[in-house]
């Protein structure tokens, strides 16, 4: 039965250009999403940038830059990710210095602030520049913040608006137990069900504008700003057009199947800040929120402020934005770390796409082009229910694992009984035997359209035409 299917991204903060780890989380995202069209769902697939804040505003003056004139140059470059990485069409873009995204975070703020949730006070205390978060001392390492171990921590002193987030602990908690999936994999959402239990503290969500004017204006307050996140978060419903576009959302948020993707160091934010500004408004949770792990290198966080990022972009010019995609679902763990390395790139590259993936498609079109009088009829059976399901636990490295199965049966069946010698003795028996490759090949083709859209295209057309490829779909590198 089909069904309104939402799925975002979390917005990259563009104080860089795109690295891997936000490459990751958005193939993810679009697997997800063809999965469901391909299923017949209706589908919002949103993804953006986040542009307020300290970092942006520091980031533009060291450059000679306006922060509007820094963010529109790092928006582009996060908008030309949609042909390298092979993303769907219908992807919609929303930046938080939309003006409609600035007007529905004014009137979340005016919700939240009728309910009695938003008051002023005195704000003391240590902040991360690098989060963008207040930091308790439990959460330092040696006075400084583990995932920004470079940045010193700030001890700021000011009023502020804040957002009583003490008062939600146990509405969270009733809420993530009503729905036991709310968040994938259960053990991140169990971490922070232990801070729950220790008492959830009211956050600041403003700055003051004389000190950071790079901000949405607090609504009837010109001398604050919203603070990033706050602002921020309300993306994923200003992108459907709330509060204006009543039905929009009523289908999509509040009647569909909403998803976030975020990395798992968002699980606060997302699963807990995010969640309680929706109660405090009147607004329905989030549906699932999936949480991957990071990508490593040398066993250290991708990071842009430790300075070792890989960029998608170059990955892409030498090996095809489909090799990255295919590298992104199965070498990496949806839920884990997991290092990258160049050498493993290409021989993962190799091994699976350019003798695996491709030489069967040559092989087995090549002898069906050269013995098969016409195209083999394909019949429309559906995707096997065992590789929906990875997809539906967000196991995209098992459904991709799902897929070399049948690649490697495949190879196996030609091995074994060699048709294109048996068509010399027994060419029924052998033309049987190519007709069965075509049409498992075919399958093959199916299953790989939410991880490697091109390639299963290409494959389809093939078949279709009973061809073999003029050129290798994958060149051995």
């Amino acid at each position: 039965m089909s069904e309104k299917f939402y799925i975002t991204t979390t917005l990259p903060y563009v104080n860089d250009k795109p690295h891997l780890g936000f490459a990751l989380e958005i193939v993810q995202a679009d697997i997800l999403a063809r999965y469901h069209a391909l299923k017949g769902d209706e589908i919002f697939f949103n993804t953006g940038t986040d542009e307020h804040g300290q970092k942006i505003a520091d980031a533009a003056r060291l450059q000679g830059k306006t922060p509007k004139e820094y963010t529109d140059f790092f928006a582009e470059q996060f908008k030309k990710l949609k042909d390298p990485l092979g993303l769907s069409e219908n992807l919609t873009f929303i930046r938080t210095s939309d003006e409609k995204h600035i007007k529905t975070a004014q009137e979340f703020w005016k919700l939240c602030e009728k309910n009695g949730d938003i008051y002023k006070a005195h704000y003391e205390g240590k902040y991360c520049i690098g989060c963008e978060l207040e930091k308790t001392d439990s959460e330092l390492v040696d006075g400084k913040c583990p995932l920004h171990p470079n940045l010193e921590i700030e001890i700021r002193d000011e009023e502020n608006y804040f957002f009583r987030f003490s008062k939600y602990s146990e509405k969270l908690l009733a809420l993530y137990e009503k729905n036991p999936d709310f968040l994938v994999p259960t053990f991140r959402l169990n971490e922070f069900k232990n801070i729950i239990a220790k008492g959830l503290k009211d956050f600041s969500i403003s700055r003051l504008s004389s000190k950071m004017a790079w901000g949405v204006p607090v609504p009837g307050d010109p001398d604050h700003v919203m603070y990033v996140w706050f602002d921020a978060l309300v993306n994923y419903i200003s992108t459907l057009d709330w509060p204006e576009d009543k039905k929009k959302f009523e289908d999509f948020w509040v009647k569909g199947k909403t998803v976030q993707c975020a990395g798992k160091d968002q699980v606060r934010m997302q699963a807990g800040m995010w969640q309680a500004m929706l109660l405090s408004a009147g607004l329905a949770p989030t549906k699932q929120i999936f949480i991957h792990g990071f990508i490593t290198s040398g066993g250290q966080k991708m990071s842009k402020s430790l300075g070792n990022v890989i960029d998608p972009f170059q990955i892409v010019e030498e090996y095809g934005s489909e090799a990255l995609r295919y590298f992104l679902a199965r070498e990496v763990h949806p839920f884990e770390d997991s290092d990258i390395t160049p050498e493993r790139l290409k021989e993962s590259y190799n091994a699976n796409l350019a003798n695996g993936l491709g030489n069967l498609t040559s092989r087995i079109m090549k002898m069906a082009e050269s013995n098969l009088t016409s195209p083999v009829e394909i019949s429309e059976k559906t995707v096997p229910t065992e590789f929906f399901d990875f997809l539906e636990k967000f196991e995209f490295n098992k459904a991709a694992d799902f897929i070399w199965m049948k690649i490697g049966e495949l190879d196996k069946t030609i091995q074994e009984s060699e048709p294109f010698k048996l068509i010399k003795t027994d060419k029924e028996k052998a033309l049987a035997i190519i007709e069965g490759l075509v049409k498992n090949l075919y399958t093959i083709g199916r299953l790989l359209n939410p991880i490697l859209p091109e390639t299963s295209e290409k494959i389809k057309k093939l078949v279709k035409e009973n061809k073999s490829p003029e050129s290798p779909l994958f060149l051995r590198k």
